[in-house]
């Protein structure tokens, strides 16, 4: 059986990327694929626990970096591998590009440190395709909803969205061969179009 692929979504809070899940999802599965969509933190019943302590409760750094890497572990071992032994094609909100990107990027973590975990847990898996969802600051904080309690990372201040935001550009530069990054200020419909365009070289 023929592993499927590997794809996620990255990009700071409130560039919408989550909008546009489904719609990959449901071009992929009219191609006859199976799509299983997923999200990080989370995914499993264990990652989801972990989540809501990684959103809501204040802890240190390192804390917060390993609990997001334990989570990952359990969802590679858990869903991520075995879908894409399966044949299936995985779609991921966030993966470790948000570590990086948030921990490494607004946090100021070592890069050392984050290089090391990621080689521990996922030695020999990277996305197949990465979707980078990229929109200006100002944007992205006026899309996040006014109508719940925002979480304690979207509750950050504009200067660390602004370091994460550099720090997945700057990833994508390094490692242009996977990355794809999509101007989210752009007309739904134009979204449509050039993920059309992505999805027909995978």
């Amino acid at each position: 059986m023929t592993s499927g692929k590997f794809i996620t979504f990255e990009g700071i809070d409130g560039a919408g990327k989550s909008t546009h899940i489904g719609y990959v999802a449901e071009k992929l599965r009219q191609r006859g694929l199976l799509v299983h969509t997923t999200r990080e933190p989370g995914g499993t019943p264990l990652g989801e626990r972990l989540r809501e302590m990684l959103l809501h409760e204040k802890m240190h750094l390192e804390t917060e970096t390993l609990l997001m890497f334990a989570a990952r572990r359990e969802h590679l071992a858990q869903v991520i591998e075995p879908a894409l032994a399966r044949g299936e094609w995985v779609i991921s909100d966030r993966f470790t590009d948000a570590s990086f990107a948030y921990q490494g990027g607004g946090r100021k973590l070592s890069l050392d440190k984050l290089q090391v975990l990621e080689q521990w847990v996922h030695p020999n898996r990277q996305p197949d395709l990465t979707l980078l969802f990229d929109v200006p600051l100002e944007v992205a904080r006026s899309r996040l909803d006014a109508s719940r309690e925002l979480d304690r990372f979207e509750q950050e201040k504009a200067e660390f969205f602004a370091a994460t935001r550099a720090v997945y550009l700057q990833r994508a530069q390094d490692f242009a061969q996977r990355f794809r990054v999509i101007d989210s200020t752009c007309p739904v419909e134009q979204t449509h179009a050039r993920l059309d365009q992505i999805l027909a070289t995978i």
